[in-house]
């Protein structure tokens, strides 16, 4: 979702001192998907995954803006903003910002921090988070910038329709829009050992809560870097601890500037019996493997353009409101480019 981008992009403007840098990024896969042996048709055959524009820049020496639109993503009609990832204003001054307008909700783990561009297969849990939402935050840098601190205030991303049962028992869908999260987290940067890890109070119903413990570690050996985000979500009602949980693991290699090799898992399991996690429902219990190879033919492995191929394989249950299905094989090969458009730099602006 670029949420350590997003927070570490005024500082890389101000350095480059731009008024305005305009980048379209496209993606195309040919993919195949089996289910039990039998292929899906709908899922299956040349797709166009992704085609965004972004526009960073300085509008002086304290702010910055960002704005990604989804330009192959459908609105509902309701709002441009549904096809619009982020929009939002910083302020930074000190060590300190201050910043508003559509934002990545603050969750840790480096599956959810990275683009979805960047990424081939994924976990239950990442195929249902709503990401992207109103909202405003503050965070503060400090022991040389290796340290991020962000408090985040914003939109719940489980606003919007929701089922209401009355006191008899029965069931009705209603439009809730004014529900809202809660939002601390901590981003470190140290070498070797980096993390994203956020405590969040989010809620799910007018006046009900599901908290996230949410731990994403990265481990940097040079050509080799390991991730593994852990993630504990509770409410009321069922064990607060490992009842509710996801892990995701993922190991890269890079033998060349060009080349880049990576195996992933993930799992899922959600055995409370209460009906209160609506991304990983009730009765799930879902693992999902795979790997893949990216190649950079430019000069020095560039990431202008990438070429991919990747392959996952998924087993366990979800309900039938879930995405992921037992014995689902998915291979997907593709290219990846960005496009620098227009920079619009002054050396006399600060």
């Amino acid at each position: 979702m670029g949420l350590a981008m997003l927070f570490g992009m005024a500082l890389s403007a101000q350095e480059q001192q731009e008024l305005l840098n305009l980048k379209v990024e496209a993606r195309g896969d040919y993919q195949h998907e089996y289910i039990r042996g039998a292929t899906d048709d709908d899922a299956s055959g040349f797709k166009g995954k992704f085609l965004n524009i972004r526009i960073d820049g300085n509008i002086s020496d304290e702010f910055s803006y960002s704005y990604r639109q989804r330009l192959n993503k459908n609105d509902s009609g309701d709002s441009f903003f549904d096809a619009t990832d982020w929009i939002y204003l910083t302020w930074k001054k000190r060590g300190f910002e201050v910043s508003a307008g559509k934002q990545v909700v603050a969750i840790g783990g480096f599956e959810y921090d990275l683009a979805p561009i960047d990424l081939y297969f994924c976990s239950e849990w990442w195929q249902n988070i709503p990401c992207y939402q109103l909202g405003a935050s503050v965070a503060y840098s400090f022991n040389g910038g290796k340290d991020k601190l962000l408090a985040q205030f914003s939109e719940s991303p489980f606003r919007g329709d929701v089922e209401v049962v009355d006191a008899l028992g029965n069931i009705s869908t209603k439009k809730q829009e004014e529900m809202y999260a809660y939002n601390l987290m901590w981003m470190g940067s140290h070498g070797w050992f980096n993390t994203l890890y956020s405590v969040n109070m989010i809620e799910y119903l007018p006046g009900k809560y599901i908290n996230y413990i949410s731990l994403g570690n990265k481990f940097d050996f040079g050509k080799v870097q390991v991730e593994l985000d852990l993630m504990n979500r509770a409410t009321s009602g069922h064990t607060f601890f490992f009842s509710n949980v996801s892990a995701i693991t993922k190991i890269s290699w890079q033998p060349t500037k060009k080349l880049n090799l990576f195996a992933k898992g993930s799992y899922d399991v959600n055995s409370s019996d209460v009906d209160k996690d609506f991304l990983v429902a009730a009765e799930t219990e879902v693992a999902r493997i795979g790997a893949g190879v990216e190649y950079f033919p430019l000069k020095d492995g560039r990431n202008d353009v990438r070429l991919h191929a990747a392959g996952s394989f998924t087993f366990g249950e979800t309900l039938p409101s879930g995405v992921l299905r037992d014995n689902n094989t998915y291979i997907s090969v593709g290219v990846t480019w960005r496009m620098n458009l227009l920079s619009i730099k002054n050396d006399k602006l600060f």
